[in-house]
């Protein structure tokens, strides 16, 4: 049987009729974006992490027989036996969003780097606001004495540009330079400047390599503590890299969701990922992916078998219903605002009906959304 809306299956006869007018199928198959529109209530978007990682609230959602529970994420682990699988996304946020002065008029510009482009000549891609005042050829000076000063050389997009730093020092120095005058790279809808303690809440406890703008806020909720106790368990960890962009939260403006296109995001799975994960597999253990961006990763990159295959490059995959996924069969995800693509990716993995469901319960039992809220986990 094949899905072919939220309501039920095609049979083979209707099947092959559709077959025969594809303009047909393909209404019936897409999912409109206003289908995953709902009323968030602004005060369960998390303005603060819990006081412990683990101490988060997780949903509980079993797509074979529809139960909804409402647990504790420390509880995950009565959830998973020994030689499962749990992949995470090892990527480091760096210190994105940094604040400059152009010169002559010394107007405020914030400046929000979204990935180096060339690391000898300090060429890095930016969105800047306002952007109706920076221009080619603008210079922008950052710190209280000018520490950093950066060029405008080209226009990207509406508000994007690519800036190349005035930098003699060494890449060490520079780096550490854009760690002092960066800040760690809220959302916007944490209504609040980051703190010290965000430089490190904003970051999983397992991260490794640097080039993210935005958490994989999934792995969040694990501390060291509940990890060495997953692996006393037998549970095994994968890690795969996926720099999450500012792309994975930019707003669809297609209703048409076979219409949208992702910003491209650099992923690497290397080969002890693989093996790890295909071991599990060929056994018939379970590969719990925890967070969305680790599902995008290896749904990137998986063979004729459905086993992970060793890749790096650029992703730009989107994920929507109806979709066959390859890898993973658990997932672990946040709650997401509306109309989102990570919202969008949830439901393609949970079923449309049941996801909606399970938001239904999340806001009436006032769990808490998005990347500093509550958690949950996809059997």
């Amino acid at each position: 049987m094949i899905y072919a809306s939220n309501k039920g299956f095609l049979s083979l006869y209707n099947l092959q009729f559709l077959a025969c007018n594809k303009s047909l199928l393909k209404f019936i198959y897409c999912m409109k974006l206003s289908q995953f529109r709902f009323d968030l209530p602004l005060n369960l978007i998390a303005q603060h992490p819990t006081k412990k990682r683990e101490e988060s609230r997780m949903m509980v959602v079993h797509r074979k027989t529809g139960e909804i529970e409402n647990r504790t994420f420390r509880d995950i682990m009565e959830y998973f036996d020994d030689k499962d699988v749990f992949v995470v996304n090892n990527t480091k946020v760096f210190p994105a969003r940094m604040y400059g002065r152009k010169e002559k008029t010394g107007a405020k510009i914030e400046v929000f780097l979204l990935r180096e482009l060339n690391k000898t000549n300090k060429l890095w891609d930016v969105i800047v606001d306002p952007a109706r005042k920076i221009r080619v050829g603008n210079k922008l000076y950052f710190g209280e004495n000018d520490e950093l000063v950066a060029e405008v050389i080209d226009n990207t997009t509406s508000r994007g540009r690519t800036i190349r730093f005035l930098w003699d020092g060494t890449d060490q120095e520079f780096r550490g330079m854009l760690d002092i005058l960066g800040e760690t790279p809220l959302p916007k809808y944490i209504k609040r400047k980051p703190e010290e303690e965000d430089k490190e809440r904003y970051q999983t406890v397992y991260a490794k390599h640097e080039g993210a703008v935005a958490a994989p806020t999934a792995g969040l909720h694990f501390s060291k503590e509940l990890i060495k106790r997953l692996e006393i368990q037998g549970v095994r960890f994968a890690e795969v890299t996926l720099h999450t962009g500012l792309g994975t939260f930019r707003p669809i403006e297609v209703e048409d969701l076979s219409k949208h296109k992702m910003d491209a995001e650099y992923y690497n799975i290397d080969e002890t990922a693989c093996a790890i994960v295909n071991k599990a597999k060929e056994g018939g253990q379970r590969i719990c992916s925890i967070g969305t961006t680790t599902m995008r990763a290896m749904e990137t990159s998986y063979t004729a078998q459905k086993l992970l295959k060793p890749s790096e490059g650029w992703t730009n995959h989107f994920i929507h219903p109806p979709y066959n996924f390859n890898i993973a069969d658990a997932l672990v995800t946040n709650f997401h605002l509306p109309k989102t693509s990570l919202l969008i990716m949830a439901c393609a993995f949970a079923g449309y009906d049941l996801m909606m469901e399970a938001y239904k319960k999340a806001i009436k039992d006032k769990y808490r959304f998005f990347s500093y809220g509550d958690a949950m986990l996809i059997l």
